[in-house]
């Protein structure tokens, strides 16, 4: 079974046994087995992803047209860079700016911000290197987990309503706003606004993100307006 024009199996070719060692301990090796089964994380090497999560992009992408007509691309929480990865294989000529806390090496077209968007300087500069208001905002933040799976939700969910805020203020109107959520999907509230104020919202759990994964998206299209939106 293929996850659509990508092209990765989910069943793999095969597991790979991993040697035991002395100080690694079970949970550390349960996670490289997984790494090293993982059809995605073996074809992100091969073309030069710095990530499996780029998958999760073009699937979605291959689902909602999000890159198409895209010339103005926000990436927040873009560390190692996958996602910025693809928007310039599927869109060179699009600007694009990715921010994180962590640094990133740069990548040859776009604009890498080593900088915490909750920043209140964080949404101007953006914009600034940007040369303009962005028609697509992606958001891939999450909150560190600390395995209270309330307070996990809680801390992520606020993220997602920062970087919806952020597309509030800032899209262009028809532009489109996308963002990781976690199982059950955005707040009903968060919904609510979002229906508020694009055309059509949908989530999807792309087949790259792994099955065993809470993570969810968000996927909001056809901004209705600029900065005087309705918020309840």
């Amino acid at each position: 079974m293929t996850a659509g024009k990508s092209g990765i199996g989910r069943g793999g070719t095969g597991k790979t046994r991993v040697k035991t060692a002395r100080r690694r301990s079970a949970q550390s090796t349960r996670w490289l087995q997984r790494q090293l089964d993982d059809p995605y994380v073996k074809a992100a090497k091969a073309h030069g992803y710095r990530s499996r999560a780029a998958f999760k992009l073009i699937e979605v992408d291959e689902k909602f047209g999000l890159l198409k007509h895209a010339t103005r691309i926000v990436d927040l929480g873009a560390a190692p860079g996958g996602w910025v990865q693809v928007v310039r294989e599927q869109r060179p000529r699009a600007g694009i700016v990715g921010i994180d806390l962590l640094d990133m090496d740069p990548i040859d077209g776009a604009h890498l911000l080593t900088m915490d968007f909750l920043d209140d300087k964080a949404p101007e500069a953006i914009v600034a290197h940007l040369d303009g208001m962005p028609d697509l905002v992606l958001s891939d933040m999450a909150a560190n987990t600390i395995g209270h799976r309330q307070t996990d939700h809680l801390r992520t969910m606020g993220l997602v309503e920062v970087a919806a805020d952020f597309a509030y203020r800032y899209l262009v109107p028809g532009g489109a706003f996308v963002a990781k959520v976690l199982a059950g999907g955005a707040d009903a509230g968060l919904v609510a606004d979002l229906k508020r104020n694009f055309t059509t919202v949908k989530h999807v759990k792309p087949p790259a993100s792994r099955k065993g994964s809470s993570e969810w998206y968000v996927v909001a299209q056809g901004f209705k307006g600029g900065k005087e939106q309705e918020i309840a």
